[in-house]
């Protein structure tokens, strides 16, 4: 009973902030003001709160534009935690914008849309996101392609760096800056989280969202760690594969030392 009334007061909060916050972030979004990059924020520190994510920071974020934030993607869970740490927008698969009330969420935060499957619109996508990035906007790339287990990083994705190599020619100095931001599931009512645990951490996909979302909810106090690591930079002539495994490298790393509490 104690978990539904959890659940419960939760959605309550969150449509409440939702209901406050929309109809700015509707006006900002019509006449494209920054206000747009700042609401997002406040949203996801009040579902970050009413959901039990307890989020710390290691580092800080990259003050240098344009900027790249390369992360590692676990869960719908990343997208909150990181959310409320930094105005970022995140570059999703096409298929988001269909889901229920996720779709409608990440429309809202001004998401950019990819569809991997054309390639021949992979060039006008690539585009959009140097755009944006040109613009000032810290754009987050999940490079994995799909959610992992949040037990160790999978392989990178090297074409989804176009976008990095489509905004250098629009950079200031003829340089975009990529942070390698680790995000780890560490605990779970102050315990350090094991394998037990990792699937309400965790979103591998092959999981029914509205499941997942409830368990969730219902266990609440879920530890997140998130770590900003050293920039790299991507000028015209860098190498799109050796800068994708240096980012891989550091990612890993950072992400397999706070896992193991280091």
């Amino acid at each position: 009973m104690i978990a539904w009334l959890r659940i419960a007061l939760a959605v309550l909060v969150v449509a409440a902030a939702t209901v406050v916050l929309l109809p700015f972030q509707l006006v900002a979004l019509r006449f494209d003001l920054k206000l747009r990059r700042h609401i997002p924020r406040l949203w996801h520190r009040v579902a970050c709160r009413m959901i039990g994510l307890k989020v710390t920071v290691h580092g800080v974020p990259e003050k240098s534009r344009p900027l790249l934030i390369a992360a590692n993607h676990a869960s719908w869970k990343d997208i909150l935690a990181l959310g409320s740490v930094v105005d970022v927008a995140y570059v999703a698969k096409a298929e988001v914008r269909g889901w229920p009330v996720f779709g409608t969420l990440a429309k809202l935060q001004a998401t950019i849309f990819v569809d991997r499957g054309e390639k021949r619109k992979a060039g006008d996508q690539a585009d959009e996101i140097a755009q944006r990035l040109a613009g000032g906007e810290i754009v987050v790339l999940f490079p994995e392609g799909t959610t992992s287990d949040g037990n160790r990083l999978m392989e990178i994705k090297t074409s989804l760096f176009g976008a990095a190599a489509s905004a250098v020619p629009h950079a200031p100095e003829g340089v975009v800056h990529i942070q390698p931001v680790a995000i780890a599931y560490t605990g779970i009512h102050g315990m350090a989280m094991g394998r037990y645990h990792r699937p309400i951490a965790a979103w591998p996909g092959d999981v029914t969202l509205l499941p997942h979302l409830l368990g969730a909810l219902r266990e609440g106090a879920v530890d997140v760690e998130i770590d900003f690591g050293e920039r790299i930079e991507y000028r015209a002539g860098s190498n799109r594969k050796a800068v994708a495994r240096e980012v891989e490298a550091r990612l890993r790393a950072m992400l397999i030392s706070r896992l193991r509490g280091r």
